[in-house]
Order: C-alpha cells, then structure tokens, then sequence
C-alpha cells in the first residue's frame, strides 16, 4: 500500500508506456536519440555489459527498453522474425520526423500521404525490428466525414 505522499503513476509517466526489447539495446538508445530525439532518463546496466532497463523521454511520452534476455524467453521482433504491435508517434512536422528516422536508419513501410482521417502519415521500421507510424494531425473530421472518405476509396 503507498502512502498518500506517493503518486500511483508516477511524474513523467502515462498511463500506457511502449516496453521495448532490443537486441542490443545500447544501439537501440542511439538510434532513437538521433532518429526520434529522444533523450535518455536513465539506464541500469545489467551482466555482461546488456541494459537491463532503461527508459527515454520521445515528444512528452516515455518509452521503455531492456536487451534480449534468451534465458526469460525475452526476445525483439528481429529474433521473431516479426512483431504485431506499431508504436504511433505524433509529430509536428510528419516530412521532416520521417526523414530523420530514415536518415537514422530506419527502413520505409510506406511513404508520408495525406490520409482519409485527417493525417498526414507514413510507417517505418527500426533497425531492431520495431514497427512506428508517424503522423501529425491536419484536419478534424467528423466520424461521418472519415467514413465517406473511406467509402470514397473504394
């Protein structure tokens, strides 16, 4: 039981926080800090030189990352030869954001477009397998806009 001086979710935090395992997961923390600018808060290092956890600062939201641990059927999306999750990410310059990432090193998923829900979006792919779709928000529309729009694909 905390008491009351201690917030049940802490500063900083949100609700639902990305928990990431990376193969190499120092490489992961660099890339994201030069792809995305996230900003590390800190890190404890596990055996063997391997990051046991850590946790970066992306936009105003945390993400958190550890390596591979084999041992407690921990793996990333490369050792799995895939993965069903895409971490979105909101930005004020979707181009620009993107081509950073690209820059970095992630890999196209597909292009930045203008999208029937009022985004502008593309997706890509980290070197260490993990899924991102980046987006900043162009138009409100109604539900019924978004679903004409969606019809009018067709």
């Amino acid at each position: 039981m905390s008491s009351p001086a201690v917030k049940p979710i802490p500063d900083g935090m949100h609700s639902l926080t990305p928990y990431l395992i990376c193969a190499n997961a120092a490489e992961a923390i660099a890339f994201y800090t030069k792809a995305f600018n996230a900003v590390e808060q800190f890190r404890l290092p596990g055996p063997g030189g391997k990051v046991m956890h850590a946790c970066l600062k992306i936009g105003d939201s945390m993400l958190m990352l550890t390596d591979e641990w084999p041992e407690h059927q921990a793996f990333g999306p490369n050792h799995l030869q895939g993965t069903p999750v895409t971490i979105h990410h909101y930005v004020e310059d979707v181009d620009a954001s993107f081509q950073q990432a690209v820059n970095a090193g992630a890999t196209v998923k597909m292009p930045v477009t203008d999208m029937f829900w009022g985004d502008r979006y593309g997706q890509l792919k980290d070197p260490f397998g993990h899924s991102w779709s980046l987006a900043t928000h162009k138009r409100d529309l109604s539900k019924e806009e978004i679903e004409q729009a969606m019809a009018a694909m067709k």
